[in-house]
């Protein structure tokens, strides 16, 4: 049987709407990425938490700020890895491959924030190093985007990126299908 790790990435309090990068469906995000990690924990399943914090001076994700802690839902519990990084890429100059490979880890499930940026670049990294990498898109939130003076909408953003990554990175699938499967 193979090791399997669910990577939670940056569901940190910067994506709430109090926080200063407010994402649609954050807050589903949050409730079904608490199900997959209390699932993945009755497994004995690895659990990793990632979260992101910016160089001094930015704007946000400001290290010993509310904004950069682990929202409650999802917290860590005793004995989780916390990766901090400092680049949209989970595995980036992190230990988090090395965390993996320690644990002879050969499947990786990813929830988290954002779907266009961290939870892309994680995935696209995770698939590139040889996991079996499943990403649970209803666990994970984004927010509208701008592009050459066109609005695109959080929804498109998600379905965009979920397509992407299924097309050739990924099993794209939901937190009902994962949870039973």
């Amino acid at each position: 049987m193979s090791k399997r790790a669910v990577v939670v990435v940056d569901l940190q309090n910067e994506y709430l709407r109090t926080g200063k990068l407010p994402l649609v469906g954050i807050d589903q995000a949050l409730n079904n990425a608490a199900r997959i990690i209390s699932a993945a924990r009755n497994k004995g399943d690895l659990v990793v938490h990632v979260r992101h914090e910016s160089a001094p001076g930015a704007a946000f994700f400001v290290p010993g700020t509310d904004g950069v802690e682990i929202h409650p839902s999802v917290a860590p519990q005793e004995g989780e890895q916390v990766i901090v990084k400092h680049a949209p890429n989970s595995f980036l100059n992190t230990t988090l491959k090395q965390l993996l490979d320690e644990q002879n880890v050969e499947e990786v499930t990813i929830v988290g924030a954002m779907s266009h940026m961290c939870v892309d670049a994680t995935t696209r990294a995770a698939s590139d190093f040889g996991y079996k990498t499943t990403v649970v898109d209803d666990a994970c939130a984004t927010r509208e985007l701008e592009f050459r003076g066109e609005t695109v909408p959080a929804a498109q953003v998600h379905a965009a990126m979920m397509a992407a990554l299924e097309f050739a990175y990924a099993k794209v699938t939901t937190t009902e299908e994962y949870i039973s499967g």
